[in-house]
């Protein structure tokens, strides 16, 4: 068995005191045991996380993870990740004191790793890097296209609605709703045009683009103040002839209109997979005739 006295008693003489003050709670190996240890989750691979939200002071911090790092590395654990929520943010530097690095973070923690093995490097998935946005081509009955000019861009420009996919958002919802937060316009699918791939994008990620065709349920346009300078409604050749529109989006149009001409549409379709324990619902991309339903 692992001895914490054996182990935190070798410690330097300037922290040992205090280190016995904490430790001396106990006493009983068990109840030293269970107390000198951060509760974790065990993963498939061999790992641990934990999520500390018991509230402690430095002193006895660096004590449980020292204590919890060298037993668990002594049990053959290979990494160690450690949720910190933004409330608990005093830890992060006594984590990274500990070889801790950090891996991903969201709105409210981030999540740190330690490598523990020393005969190998870490092998961990990466953390997110990439990012996911549409555009929606917008046609409405008379054949036009919605075209918007967006306040952030240093010059002038007529391009597509669109926008980030949120997390947990299915692409469709996504273009539907940046379409009418941006205009106003209510919209509803028809096929999926082309996308594209770049790299060293928004905070230096990789990025995915997928662009939308897409039928317009409303006409009257109610543009968003806050991103948007202008926004009409354009006809087709108008807008592909136009010297303010990059041409890419020259091309998304030819592409949409000769899809229609080739009565073709990439479909997006829900689907509920099942395998082993797993149920998942996921997109999927079906080619189906243009009039498919």
């Amino acid at each position: 068995m692992f001895h914490f006295r054996q182990y935190f008693f070798k410690k330097n003489a300037k922290t040992t005191a205090m280190l016995r003050s904490y430790l001396c709670k106990y006493s009983h190996n068990t109840i030293q045991e269970s107390k000198m240890l951060f509760i974790a989750t065990e993963d498939r691979y061999n790992g641990l996380t934990i999520e500390d939200t018991e509230k402690s002071t430095e002193i006895e911090f660096n004590a449980k993870l020292d204590y919890s790092i060298n037993k668990w590395k002594s049990e053959g654990r290979k990494c160690l990740w450690f949720k910190i929520n933004i409330k608990n943010s005093v830890y992060v530097p006594l984590l990274a004191q500990k070889g801790f690095n950090f891996h991903h973070a969201r709105d409210d923690f981030v999540m740190m790793y330690k490598w523990l093995p020393d005969d190998s490097e870490p092998n961990l998935p990466p953390a997110c890097h990439t990012n996911l946005g549409v555009g929606a081509l917008v046609f409405n009955r008379k054949n036009q296209m919605l075209a918007i000019s967006e306040k952030h861009y240093e010059y002038p420009h007529w391009k597509l609605p669109g926008g980030y996919v949120e997390k947990g958002e299915d692409i469709v919802d996504a273009a539907i709703r940046e379409v009418k937060e941006e205009t106003g316009v209510d919209v509803s699918f028809l096929s999926l045009i082309t996308l594209r791939h770049s790299h060293n994008m928004m905070y230096g990620n990789s990025d995915i683009y997928l662009l939308l065709m897409m039928n317009a349920i409303s006409d009257e346009i109610t543009l968003s103040q806050r991103e948007v300078k202008d926004c009409k409604w354009m006809d087709i050749k108008e807008y592909t002839t136009h010297p303010h529109v990059h041409e890419f989006n020259r091309l998304i149009v030819r592409k949409a209109l000769d899809y229609k001409t080739r009565n073709i549409k990439l479909d997006i379709q829900k689907r509920t997979v099942k395998w082993s324990q797993f149920v998942r619902e996921m997109n999927i991309l079906s080619l189906e005739d243009y009039n498919y339903h």
